[in-house]
């Protein structure tokens, strides 16, 4: 009987533990999270993930990482539903897009102090805000300073006209091009026009615009860009770099790492300096941000765990990971983004000063994309001498008045 009554009160206590867990789980609010191709740094956000739980017993965070090429259509398929992810990764362009559509939630700006003021004044949104700032990066520009010193120079252009006012000496005493553009690759152009303070569709023939086209025809005509300019991508830019047919080359801090595996004598003649700027001054920068769907279930414990994934520790930490830069200012003022001793670490503290002079910064129109292809459609007809730069830019900007932007 004793036997029995020991094995019934333990049968008991397990019945009651096993209903009381899954009480306390039946409470919880499970808020659902979509980030874009994080995968390879899951260890970093179960660990986040973990620490966020801890100190908030009531919130189970379920975590989804999208393939970046499943984001936008995916997205877009959740948040019609009535059941969207609390919380999703995605970059300005497509935020903006959603936004439009009146299918996001609009986050108080209360909440944006910690953050860089410039950048969140890049994410709004007819002066509303509807994205969280995660990480940014912001070009530098990569050059070959024995090349760059064998053509006499000392001093580095600062502007694409300081480059390419130099470029026919440099190909003269080096045989070798100053730098090659990729003007035809996604919004290259349209992303030169907007240093040069062209930032609306209907102004691409504008006197600004027109001298920057001319510059470049002037370059390709003297054969003093590559003839691939019109065709090649970054990458393939990059490959002209480490294998030294190009002085400048302008990319991610990133991008050092493989000219040290792939050219390790090249990168020893590496150094860097900023992008290369127009006539008003400012950087390019790419972000990316969270979202939350109108819809969504969770939306106030969704803002919550996007603050603490943002603040300034989880962002130092994966910056020191990604080699990204974080918007939140705390994070910006840490030294890691103020070493010169190296120059990986010197790349990373000029880019991240890069992004305090980031405007006005291009608003990004919803068919963004038909209107970068009319513009490398325009740039290959110009270089291509098929016609002259007005002739072009007026037909470029008809065109682009029957869009509905």
């Amino acid at each position: 009987m004793k036997k029995f009554l020991a094995l019934f009160l333990i049968i008991f206590s397990i019945f009651n533990l096993t209903a009381c867990s899954m009480k306390n789980n039946s409470l919880k609010k499970e808020v659902t999270v979509w980030t874009l191709q994080m995968g390879d740094f899951s260890d970093y956000m179960h660990k986040v993930i973990n620490s966020y739980e801890k100190t908030h017993p009531n919130v189970a965070i379920k975590w989804v990482d999208v393939p970046f090429s499943e984001g936008e259509k995916r997205t877009l398929a959740a948040v019609m539903t009535d059941n969207p992810p609390d919380l999703i990764n995605l970059n300005p362009d497509f935020s903006a897009l959603l936004a439009q559509k009146g299918t996001l939630e609009e986050i108080p700006l209360i909440n944006t102090a910690s953050f860089n003021q410039e950048i969140i004044n890049v994410l709004m949104h007819n002066d509303k805000l509807y994205s969280i700032p995660w990480y940014a990066t912001s070009a530098i520009t990569i050059y070959n300073k024995n090349i760059f010193n064998k053509a006499g120079f000392t001093n580095e252009p600062r502007t694409y006209d300081e480059l390419a006012a130099i470029a026919d000496v440099i190909k003269t005493k080096t045989r070798t091009y100053a730098y090659l553009p990729t003007i035809t690759e996604n919004d290259t152009m349209v992303k030169i026009l907007n240093k040069y303070g062209v930032a609306n569709p209907l102004d691409f023939n504008s006197k600004e615009s027109i001298k920057v086209f001319k510059m470049f025809k002037t370059l390709y005509d003297k054969d003093l860009i590559p003839p691939e300019t019109i065709t090649m991508t970054h990458r393939e830019a990059l490959e002209q770099y480490m294998a030294g047919k190009i002085v400048f080359y302008q990319g991610g801090a990133n991008f050092l790492n493989l000219i040290k595996e792939n050219a390790p004598s090249v990168y020893m003649q590496t150094d860097v300096i900023e992008q290369f700027k127009g006539d008003i001054g400012q950087n390019d920068i790419s972000v990316m941000n969270f979202v939350i769907p109108k819809r969504a279930k969770n939306k106030k414990e969704a803002l919550e765990f996007c603050l603490y994934l943002t603040n300034e520790d989880n962002q130092l930490e994966l910056a020191k990971m990604t080699n990204v830069i974080s918007t939140n200012n705390s994070a910006l003022n840490n030294a890691f983004y103020h070493d010169y001793s190296d120059l990986m670490s010197k790349a990373r503290s000029i880019s991240a000063k890069q992004i305090n002079n980031i405007m006005p910064q291009l608003k990004q129109r919803r068919n963004q994309k038909e209107i970068n292809t009319q513009v490398n459609n325009t740039v290959q007809t110009i270089l291509l001498n098929k016609d002259t730069v007005e002739n072009s830019l007026n037909k470029l900007v008809k065109s682009l008045k029957e869009m509905d932007f």
